[in-house]
C-alpha cells in the first residue's frame, strides 16, 4: 500500500476527479490554481513525488500526461461501471487513425480524411479512443491543447457540461468545452482571444463527433 502525505492524497483526488468529470487529467497550472500554490512548479514537485511513490506515471511527450496507478503500482483503467481493472499487457497497443482536415458533410472517419495510422499505448488515455484528430488553431490554448497536437477522441453522441468535445458545426469541426443550458449549447474556448460559439440544435447543423480522452504532442 502506497503511503502518501495529506497533500499528495489531495492532489491524487483532484486528478481522479478531473479525469472522471472531463476526461482529462489537470495541468500543472490547474493544480496550482485549485490548491493555492504560487506557481505550477510547486504542483510539478508534488507530481514528481507521487510518481516516485508509484501512485502516478508522468508520460513524456504528452500534454496533461498524468496516468493513475493502483495501490500496487500497476496502471489502471476505468470500465463503464467505474470499476478498476488491470490492463492486459498484450493489449496495451492501439492502432488509431489520424484524422486531418474534414470535408463538409462527410463522416469524420471517412477514408479520405485519414492521414496516417499510429500505434500508441492505450494506458495514456482516460478511456479507449477511436481516433486521433490533428488540432487546428489555438482556441483551446489554456486547456493545454495547442495547434498541431494530436487529440485522442472517443466517439460519442452526448456529453456532460465541462467536457472537451469534438463538434461538427456547419462546414467545420471544432474542439471546445461543452456546456448546455436548456435548449442552448455553448462551445467554449479556453483562450480569451476567442468568443464562445452559441448553438441552437433545432436550427443549426450541429453534431457531437467525440469526447477528448487524451493528448499527444510531438516535441522537437
Amino acid at each position: 500500500m502506497i503511503k502518501l502525505t495529506a497533500r499528495q492524497e489531495q492532489i491524487l483526488t483532484l486528478i481522479r476527479d478531473a479525469i472522471n468529470n472531463t476526461g482529462f487529467p489537470p495541468t500543472r497550472a490547474e493544480i496550482a490554481r485549485e490548491l493555492g500554490f504560487k506557481s505550477a512548479n510547486a504542483a510539478e514537485e508534488h507530481l514528481q513525488a507521487l510518481a516516485r511513490k508509484g501512485a502516478i506515471d508522468l508520460a513524456p511527450g504528452t500534454s496533461r500526461g498524468i496516468r493513475l496507478r493502483d495501490g500496487s503500482g500497476e496502471p489502471v483503467q476505468r470500465t463503464a461501471a467505474s470499476q478498476l481493472v488491470l490492463p492486459n499487457p498484450a493489449l496495451m497497443q492501439l492502432s488509431l487513425p489520424l484524422v486531418g482536415r474534414v470535408a463538409a458533410g462527410s463522416p469524420i472517419l471517412a477514408q479520405e480524411h485519414i492521414e496516417a495510422t499510429y500505434q500508441v499505448d492505450r494506458s495514456l488515455f482516460s478511456a479507449i479512443p477511436d481516433f486521433l484528430l490533428k488540432v487546428r488553431g489555438m482556441s483551446m490554448r489554456d486547456a493545454g491543447i495547442l495547434d498541431g497536437d494530436l487529440l485522442a477522441v472517443r466517439k460519442i453522441d452526448r456529453a456532460h457540461n465541462g467536457q472537451i468535445v469534438v463538434a461538427r458545426l456547419g462546414d467545420g469541426v471544432t474542439v471546445k468545452r461543452y456546456r448546455k443550458s436548456g435548449s442552448t449549447i455553448e462551445l467554449l474556448p479556453e483562450n480569451p482571444d476567442f468568443e464562445p460559439i452559441l448553438v441552437n440544435p433545432e436550427v443549426d447543423d450541429f453534431a457531437l463527433e467525440g469526447l477528448a480522452v487524451g493528448l499527444m504532442r510531438a516535441w522537437g
